[in-house]
């Protein structure tokens, strides 16, 4: 027993120094962790690190522990991952840990700057920050941890660019800077890291060009999310063990190198949402491991490789957003083939150009779970094999060509959560097997020319939220229970042949949020079958054949923002508690048969902008209150029993546009007040009224008015000379009045037949048909006599004619009332209701316009340029602006206010149909944008370079054309002084919806003022300016003609800008047919169409002639196209023309 016990106490005496050796040893490592502990906020997973124990045992922390009698314990790693801790990491002592090999600190809120200090850690192995709050740049010094072999910074918002000095750091196997806010180029001593083989800089602001060519150990490679330029380097091909390559959401231009073809062990192949173009590598189909390939939003021409069968493992295949052309390859669609590619789980060749039909061998890709093709030009029927993809969860074939009958096999699909065939040509009626989907959230069948009754089954899909089956021959009931399960938020169902009531389930159904049944033929009493709902912006009932009142139980849908009811048979009274619709923007409620007086609670709508109100049986005066509405744009309230004096309070109605009074039984005076209405646009209609008194010459103030009718009324005296002011007039109807004296001296009037003028006291002047205004010297009291008998008989068989004449109109409009026909739809009503801005501060429309984008959110985004962005903001109402938002000094580029001047100043002095149209501008402390009319195709250039330019057709591109021509002959030849844009392209030449053409974009137009001397910086576009700015600078009309030629050219051939004009300089297009060198995506032009494209060409090859005097004018190009032409007897068929016989062709 003492033998054991001497025994311990002589281990514990050889053990007691090395113990107080361990203590000292780690007693200044000790103190540094507490120390830094002490500036963490709430460190509650530090607990551990106290004084009490060995920093050997604290949380997180690793010490060696060495043989016994051979050196010192030290820590070697600290990992702290996600352990809550918050504050900065420079009270940490790294001088004090110069034995660690490892520290995490990832996944914690660390901020501030990472101090220079870590440098320090010279043994450092592995150094991971991942996802903190870091804000500095990264330390230069970090190029001294010559053994670093991973190092991760990433997620954090580090600054600056990335220093050199990391490329000494040649042992590094893995670097992630991704996901920071870095910039600058990629060091090009980074490919010296040899041993490199994870790189992930993904998600900053790197630019300049890819330099990474000798990283031949490289196995994953992430640029994505960058604004990297130029082309991906051939030698790319080089990395040939990269399995992951992320080069997405880039600036990358030039075509996809074919050497990427040897990177065989690539398992993913990003390169989406890049400018990349030319054609898809042939031999893409080697890259035989790869599960993911996006190449999307990109360039891209040509036929998809039909290798891209033999990619056995794909998962997920994007190629859409391109303008890939011709088949689908069969080697994807082959029967055989096909299993190949059974693996595919996502399949998206949306917005291209292909063509060919769905074949039925799409039917063995079984493991599909999402399918979209749409937007392409594919044909044929939709084949009955579909329905064996019973994985699909989002199926999507819309804007295609597609026609046929939907097949009752897509009932099989039953995991189908979205179904979107719209805007095809699709026949025929939905098959009763859609009732097997009841997982399907959204079904968009609109735009096509589906018909039949909707099947009662579709009450079986319970969770829909979006049913939009508008623009379609269906007729017959709504389904009973459309609302069952409660869910539905768009039901569209506008534009068919539905009858029937409305179904009274949903009047339950406070889930809506959007309604449109109009256009249909439905009956039934409206307060009935409607409830309310909490959620609804938008509803529409107009142009049906519905009855009752307007339920005051309405006014409680507070988030109603637009509400049409028009061309009903509603009846009853309007509700005053219509008033506390407070986010009312529209309310139309005219064609009915409505009685009583407007509701003066209506003054409380003061986000209105569009009241319509006529065409019913109203009565009383027009409350005052309506003055209090002042962001209306338009009001109608013509066409009822509306009495007394026109208010002076509309003076208050500022941004009115479009103001109509007409065939009511307004008297008294036109207010003097109107004449405040200066941005009066459309129509100011006050005719059909019992008004006297003269013309207020306050009218004149209306500049902008382009419609004016003051007809059967009784005003009386001369026309006031202002109206002269009224330049924008192009109808002005003052018959059947007792006015004299001579019409003003202006276009407008000198235009105008004299029925405008007809049934007058002595009207004289310059309208055609008007005697002339002389004089005639002073009457005799014989005369005078005489005269007076006479206008006494005149007026006394006037009285009995008209009263005879009221009362048979009278009974007329009554049994018309009655019996009144649905009335056809207009076209331009969209056009009528557009939104615009009309107050120069903008605040009064500054918030619109941010709701409508998000603040300008870069997904409204549809074009940019180097002095603005322009988005597209639909409205609450539904309508569509286009706003061009202009850069601000030090936010987002240029800070030249000139020109948002030029463009205001220009489209306000000019008016023509070919020019966009300005509705206003805004310029407030944050933001300054001007707003025109929404042009729905886009630009030219895009739709060339895009998969609707097969829509182009010759028709189209001729009328182009021309509608090019005039606006410039117009701004050059009609407009004083004559205006030269200065930058015509094709991107700056919209289309609407029709393919009419408007010149855009006025930010660097100028005047040619005579006492100018018309000398100017470089502006415009490369490829488009004419050749003499080079050395003179002076700018001249024919500067716009060289642009036209280009454009045209672009047109008609296809290539553009630069491209275009090195193609027309090579002799060997001389010796070229016609019909070789025009568009080939077009058939060769026939007829009298080849006709009018060969004097085309002609006309642009000379307008494109390198001296200006060669040029012809736009007024002479505009006068020649619009010329009937027919081809000269020696002219040559378009067949056998070469492009050098064009110079000679007589126009």
């Amino acid at each position: 027993m003492a033998s054991q016990l001497h025994k311990t106490l002589l281990l514990l005496l050889l053990l007691l120094p090395r113990a107080l050796l361990v203590k000292a040893s780690l007693g200044s490592q000790g103190r540094a962790l507490l120390q830094w502990k002490a500036t963490l906020r709430s460190p509650q997973s530090l607990r551990s690190w106290n004084l009490n124990s060995s920093p050997c045992n604290w949380t997180g922390v690793t010490c060696n522990y060495p043989v016994i009698g051979r050196g010192r314990s030290v820590i070697i790693e600290i990992s702290l991952s996600r352990m809550g801790l918050a504050g900065p990491l420079d009270a940490l002592d790294f001088s004090a840990l110069g034995s660690l090999l490892r520290l995490n600190l990832s996944y914690n809120q660390l901020g501030g700057a990472i101090p220079p200090t870590i440098s320090a850690l010279s043994r450092l192995v592995s150094l991971d920050l991942t996802s903190n709050q870091f804000t500095s740049k990264i330390p230069v010094g970090m190029g001294s941890m010559k053994e670093l072999r991973f190092l991760s910074l990433s997620q954090n918002q580090m600054v600056g660019a990335i220093p050199p000095s990391l490329s000494n750091l040649t042992g590094l196997v893995s670097l992630h800077l991704e996901d920071n806010k870095l910039v600058g180029v990629i060091p090009k001593g980074l490919g010296r890291l040899h041993e490199l083989m994870y790189l992930n800089i993904g998600v900053n602001n790197l630019s300049g060009s890819i330099r990474l060519k000798n990283l031949t150990k490289l196995r994953f490679l992430a640029l994505y999310q960058n604004q990297l330029s130029g082309p991906i380097p051939f030698e790319i091909g080089n990395l040939i063990e990269v399995t992951n390559l992320y080069f997405s959401e880039n600036l990358l231009t030039s075509s996809i190198p074919s050497s990427i073809v040897n990177m065989t062990k690539l398992e993913s192949l990003y390169l989406w949402g890049n400018q990349l173009s030319g054609f898809i590598p042939l031999k893409i189909g080697n890259l035989i491991k790869v599960t993911d390939l996006l190449l999307s939003k990109n360039l891209l021409i040509g036929p998809i490789p039909s290798s891209i069968g033999n990619m056995t493992k794909l998962n997920i295949l994007y190629l859409q957003d391109n303008q890939l052309s011709g088949f689908i390859p069969l080697e994807i669609w082959n029967l055989i083939e096909i299993g190949n590619l059974i693996e595919v789980t996502d399949l998206d060749f949306s917005k291209n150009l292909l063509t060919s039909s769905i074949p039925f061998s799409i039917g063995n890709m079984t493991r599909i779970e999402r399918l979209d093709l749409s937007d392409n030009q594919l044909s044929g029927f939709i084949p009955l094999e579909i329905g064996n993809l019973i994985e699909v969860t989002n199926l999507s074939l819309l804007k295609n060509l597609l026609t046929g009958p939907i097949p009752s096999s897509i009932g099989n699909m039953t995991k189908l959560n979205i179904l979107y065939l719209l805007d095809n040509q699709l026949s025929g009626p939905i098959p009763s097997s859609i009732g097997n989907m009841t997982d399907l959230r959204k079904l968009g069948l609109f735009d096509n020319q589906l018909s039949g009754h909707l099947p009662m089954e579709i009450n079986n899909i319970t969770g829909l939220t979006y049913l939009v089956l508008s623009n379609n021959n269906f007729v017959g009931y709504l389904p009973p229970d459309i609302c069952n399960g409660g869910a539905l938020q768009y039901l569209i169902l506008s534009m068919n042949n539905f009858q029937g009531p409305i179904p009274t389930t949903l009047k339950n159904c406070t889930s809506l949020e959007r309604v449109r049944l109009e256009h249909n033929q439905l009956t039934g009493d409206v307060s009935q079958c409607l409830g309310v709902y909490p959620h609804l912006y938008y509803m529409d009932l107009s142009f049906n054949q519905l009855s009752g009142n307007l339920s005051p139980d309405w006014a409680r849908w507070h988030n109603l923002t637009f509400f049409r009811i028009s061309n009903n048979n509603i009846t009853g009274v309007i509700p005053t508690e219509f008033g506390q619709l407070t986010k009312l923007r529209e309310l139309d409620l005219s064609s009915n048969y409505l009685q009583g007086e407007i509701p003066k609670s209506f003054g409380s709508l003061t986000l209105l902008y569009n009241l319509s109100l006529g065409d019913n049986q109203l009565v009383g005066r027009v409350p005052l209150e309506i003055g209090m509405l002042s962001n209306l744009e338009l009001l109608d309230l013509s066409s009822n029993n509306l009495a007394g004096r026109i208010p002076d309070q509309l003076g208050n109605c500022m941004k009115l546009r479009s103001l109509k009074l007409n065939n009511n039984n307004f008297s008294g005076t036109i207010p003097l007040a109107i004449g405040n209405l200066v941005y009066l646009q459309d129509t100011f209609d006050i005719s059909q009224n019992s008004l006297t008194g003269e013309i207020s010459s306050q009218l004149g103030k209306l500049v902008m008015l382009q419609s004016l009718n003051l007809s059967h009324n009784s005003f009386s005296g001369h026309l006031p000379s202002s109206l002269t002011y009224m330049t924008s007039l192009s109808t002005v109807d003052v018959s059947y009045n007792e006015l004299d004296g001579p019409v003003p001296d202006s276009p407008a009037f000198r235009r105008a037949p004299a029925e405008w003028f007809a049934h007058n006291n002595d009207l004289c002047g310059v309208v055609r048909g008007l005697p002339p205004c002389v004089s005639l010297g002073t009457p005799t009291k014989d005369d005078r006599s005489k005269r007076h008998k006479v206008v006494v008989i005149a007026i006394i068989a006037s009285v009995v004619f008209f009263l005879l004449l009221f009362i048979f109109i009278a009974a007329a409009l009554r049994f018309h009332k009655r019996k009144r026909p649905p009335v056809p739809v207009d076209d331009n009503h969209i056009k009528e209701v557009a939104f615009s801005i009309l107050n120069f501060d903008g605040r009064d429309v500054y918030k619109d316009i941010i709701e409508a984008t998000e603040d300008f959110d870069a997904k409204y985004c549809i074009g940019s340029g180097a002095y603005g962005r322009v988005y597209r903001a639909e409205l609450a109402s539904g309508e569509l602006l286009a706003v061009k938002k202009i850069h601000l000094p030090d936010t987002e580029g240029t800070c030249d206010e000139q020109p948002f001047q030029t463009e205001t100043q220009t489209l306000t002095q000019i008016r023509h149909r070919n020019i966009v149209k300005l509705y206003g501008f805004c310029s407030a402390p944050r933001h300054k944008f001007l707003v025109f009319e929404y042009m729905e195709r886009g630009s030219l250039g895009s739709v060339l370079r895009s998969e609707t330019a097969a829509e182009l057709d010759w028709v189209k591109r001729v009328s182009i054309v021309k509608d090019v021509a005039c606006a410039l002959s117009y701004m050059h030849h009609d407009c004083t002084p004559p205006i030269v844009h200065r930058d015509i392209t094709s991107n700056n030449i919209l289309l609407d919806s029709e393919f009419k053409a408007c010149v855009s974009d006025f930010g660097i137009a100028r005047l040619l003022k005579p006492d100018s001397s018309n000398w100017t910086m470089l502006a415009g576009t490369r490829g488009y300016l004419a050749p003499e700015l080079a050395y003179t600078m002076r700018v001249t009309t024919q500067c716009d003609a060289y642009s036209f030629g280009v454009v045209t050219l672009e047109l008609l051939i296809g290539a553009y800008g630069e491209v275009l004009i090195s193609i027309l300089s090579s002799s060997p297009i001389n010796d070229s047919f016609v019909k070789d060198v025009l568009d080939r995506r077009l058939p060769v032009p026939e007829g009298q169409v080849a006709d009018e494209v060969v004097a085309i060409l002609s006309l642009a090859l000379r307008s494109v002639d390198n001296s200006p005097e060669s040029r012809p004018t736009m007024k002479q190009v505009s006068d020649k196209l619009c010329a009937v032409r027919t081809p000269p007897p020696s002219l040559r068929s378009i067949d056998a023309l070469k492009f050098s016989d064009l110079m000679s062709v007589e126009i």
